[in-house]
């Protein structure tokens, strides 16, 4: 029987750090006990964000670039994020989902995978690669990033929607791929495509892979447990 969790789902972009905060502190409550596993998507105004495997070679961003630079606890390199693209970041605890960080990682790469078919794309991992791939030629369209701690995850996975690939190539040397292409639902499908269009269908996707029963989280539920801004981001979701 699929277990109860929170579905978060926020409107606007949230800056990076702000969400990173709200992470924590989802993770904390779930932790505790004090709340269900949860499950946030969002997009996030323009950041390069630093995987602990990252070096500072990998930067190639231009003089008054509008974008932040963030060095973060996940796993991997480099990449982008920004406007037009999903980024999930599930909070879950996984005594309940097996005991295994590389079967979490091929599990959010599976979501993606549903994902993606529902929109009538066929994606496929590629080994000895994490985030998922178009073949034929090969191009990137998913990425992921995780951290574990206690067994509670933070981070997770972004999704190319409908956004300018040419931050991942020119910006950055993303995931640490020299040479590698990026491309987007959009693109592939040769047509415009909403966040708002996807997330739905991520959200499905995710609840079938990690046999939940998602409900949107309600906008009080542990409103003394964020900090600020947090809270407000968290009351206006509502």
């Amino acid at each position: 029987m699929p277990a109860g969790a929170y579905l978060l789902d926020l409107p606007e972009p949230v800056p990076y750090r702000e969400a990173w905060d709200l992470q924590r502190s989802l993770a904390a409550a779930v932790s505790q006990g004090a709340m269900p596993e949860t499950i946030m998507l969002l997009e996030h105004t323009p950041v390069v964000t630093l995987g602990r495997r990252a070096d500072e070679s990998e930067l190639h961003i231009p003089a008054g670039a509008e974008v932040e630079v963030v060095e973060t606890n996940r796993g991997g390199k480099s990449t982008y994020h920004g406007p037009g693209q999903l980024v999930c970041y599930p909070i879950l605890d996984l005594t309940r989902h097996g005991t295994d960080v590389k079967r979490y990682c091929r599990d959010l790469e599976e979501a993606l995978i549903r994902t993606l078919a529902q929109l009538g794309l066929e994606a496929t991992r590629i080994e000895g690669l994490t985030g998922i791939w178009l073949e034929r030629p090969p191009r990137k369209i998913g990425s992921i990033g995780i951290h574990v701690a206690k067994w509670i995850t933070t981070h997770g996975y972004s999704l190319n929607v409908d956004l300018d690939p040419a931050p991942f190539t020119q910006w950055i040397t993303a995931c640490g791929l020299e040479d590698a292409q990026f491309t987007t639902i959009a693109r592939e499908l040769g047509r415009p495509v909403a966040v708002d269009e996807v997330r739905p269908v991520a959200a499905e996707a995710l609840a079938e892979v990690f046999d939940l029963e998602l409900e949107e989280l309600p906008a009080d539920e542990g409103a003394g447990l964020w900090p600020q801004p947090v809270h407000e981001r968290l009351a206006g979701a509502g």
